[in-house]
Formats: structure tokens, sequence, C-alpha cells
């Protein structure tokens, strides 16, 4: 493998995204539901659009993942307080066992990630790549 910037966030990504689906292989979970799940652990109750910008996805890809996953019952969607315009998401308890599994695969997968650095380092690195994410991601 070439050692480019480029090279190594795809190659990363996509070997990141085979271990996290290897080791929930034994779930139900496409494409998009880890990473939402994941977001509902600190959001539970949020609206679509929350979900959507937080998680990067299409407003219309958010619309099917969370369809999806109210069929499997890993959520629900609620109006609160007569407020008929919004859909508000909740974890089931189905959700949160998904939730469980996910947050233990992705914190093995960190820890792996990060096996062998120092305390310093692993905190330098996340602020460096979280520079870099920045970088790519803002406005000129």
């Amino acid at each position: 493998m070439r050692k480019t910037l480029h090279n190594l966030l795809l190659s990363t990504q996509s070997a990141f995204f085979k271990q996290v689906f290897s080791n929930l292989s034994d779930t139900t979970l496409t494409q998009g539901q880890p990473k939402v799940l994941d977001y509902l652990k600190y959001n539970d109750g949020c609206v679509q659009k929350d979900i959507a910008v937080a998680c990067e996805i299409e407003t219309s890809t958010v619309t099917s993942l969370l369809m999806r996953m109210e069929r499997e019952g890993l959520i629900e969607r609620r109006m609160l307080n007569g407020n008929r315009r919004s859909l508000y998401v909740f974890l089931t308890e189905k959700g949160r066992k998904a939730l469980d599994k996910v947050s233990f695969v992705f914190n093995m997968l960190e820890e792996k990630a990060l096996d062998g650095f120092l305390e310093e380092e692993k905190r330098d690195f996340i602020e460096k790549f979280f520079r870099i994410y920045t970088n790519i991601t803002k406005e000129k």
C-alpha cells in the first residue's frame, strides 16, 4: 500500500467497515444503521433532520434507514407535544441491545486501531485527525 493520505484514509475506512460488519454478522444491522444507533446513544428522541446532519447522510437515505430500523423494532418514531410536522426518533429496548453490541464493537476496534499508542499519542492523533476532517469539510 502506498502511504499517501488519500490511500490510507480510503484503505483504513474500508478495513474498519469490514471489521465492523464482520463483528456484527450475528445481527440484522445494515450499512448506516450502526452510525445511527451510535448517534442515538447520546441523542435519543431527536428529529430525523438532526440524524441526517450529524451522520452526514442524505435526508432521503435517513428516511429509508429509519423505516427499516422501525420495521426491525430498533426504533420508534413519535410526535411530541402535538407537533405534527416533526417525528422524534427513540430507541426501543431491542434498539438499546443492538446499540450495546455496536458500542462494544466500535470500542474494541478503536482499541485495536490505537494499540501500542501512549495516551498522549492517542489524544494527539485524534486531534490531528479531527483537524484533517475539519479542513476537508469546511466551506471555502
